[in-house]
């Protein structure tokens, strides 16, 4: 999952920064927390940032199933491997916006990112790579892909109810991730089955929130989530009794987890943060109807799998959810 805050509206009057992945900053005047509309993105938001956040998200976190798997078969522990890919991407993200003057959160917005920091990291992120173990990816893809219905059931309960044609891009990018899961098993184990079904709830349900609570500033903000969820779930995995391995893990497993810290968390996590500031909760979202097909078109490239005619159907499917989500600015 991809794994998976920046920017957002802050509760403070001194003004709010917002960034893009591509670590432009810009600073805006402070105003109260508000949902953006279905109708519009939020003032502010660049064509070029929400093209570029959308684009991180739909090829990046789709390869992070993967990579996740990679580390997992090289040894890695679930909860220690993700604990510490987090304190580090985001202690290093920490450091680099201090050494630029950045303000450091308060206690209130540590935490808040404490808060959201669990709901996304330590549930939503934690759970997949848990289930991860007995769950194959391409079922993983398919709880994943039921996030956006999670995030517009939330979004709805705090005022912003999706509009008509993103009802109907929902409901068909679900039934494009049913058709390209058709005929998986979820396994025999119900605790990896729980934690996983669990995931997207926790991420949608802390995403919509996460616009209401005082969040650090800009970058800052993910930065400090990465810390205080990595902590968690290394903390987690610490108590469950997972040991790091003595012996070097494979040469793809190690790769596999510095390109989870480098483009899964420092990247990705702020470009998902950029949408959540700038973009409808269903575009933020809809990264979870195109990582199940970059998963398809990976595993064709990487493992020689061949495409079922079903698979073309539902990536038509899925394609076709994301034109009317996004078909707004």
């Amino acid at each position: 999952m991809r794994t998976w805050p920046g920017p957002r509206r802050g509760a403070t009057s001194r003004g709010t920064v917002s960034a893009s992945p591509a670590s432009s900053l810009t600073v805006t005047p402070s105003t109260p927390a508000v949902l953006p509309t279905n109708e519009a993105a939020p003032a502010g938001a660049s064509r070029a940032g929400l093209i570029t956040s959308l684009f991180s998200l739909y090829v990046i976190w789709g390869s992070t199933y993967l990579a996740i798997r990679w580390g997992l078969q090289g040894g890695l522990p679930p909860f220690l491997m993700s604990g510490s890919r987090f304190m580090l991407a985001g202690g290093l993200l920490f450091a680099a916006l201090w050494l630029r003057g950045a303000p450091v959160p308060t206690a209130r917005q540590w935490g808040a990112s404490a808060l959201v920091g669990f709901l996304l990291l330590g549930v939503g992120n934690g759970g997949i790579v848990f289930a991860q173990q007995w769950v194959p990816s391409g079922v993983a893809s398919l709880v994943v892909g039921s996030l956006p219905m999670w995030t517009a059931l939330f979004g709805g309960l705090f005022g912003q109810w999706p509009g008509r044609m993103e009802r109907w891009g929902l409901a068909m990018g679900f039934v494009g991730i049913v058709l390209l899961n058709l005929g998986g098993d979820l396994g025999g184990r119900w605790l990896p089955t729980v934690a996983m079904m669990l995931s997207p709830v926790s991420w949608a349900f802390g995403s919509i929130w996460s616009r209401r609570l005082p969040m650090p500033q800009g970058l800052m903000s993910a930065a400090a989530q990465m810390l205080c969820g990595g902590a968690m779930m290394f903390t987690f995995g610490m108590l469950l009794g997972e040991q790091v391995p003595t012996v070097m893990p494979p040469a793809r497993a190690v790769g596999a987890y510095f390109y989870l810290v480098t483009f899964g968390s420092l990247v990705g996590y702020s470009a998902y943060g950029y949408l959540l500031r700038h973009a409808r909760p269903s575009v933020a979202t809809s990264y979870a109807y195109v990582n199940p097909v970059v998963a398809v078109l990976l595993g064709g490239v990487l493992a020689g799998e061949m495409m079922k005619p079903m698979t073309w159907v539902a990536m038509g499917a899925i394609l076709g959810a994301v034109v009317l989500l996004t078909r707004k600015k």
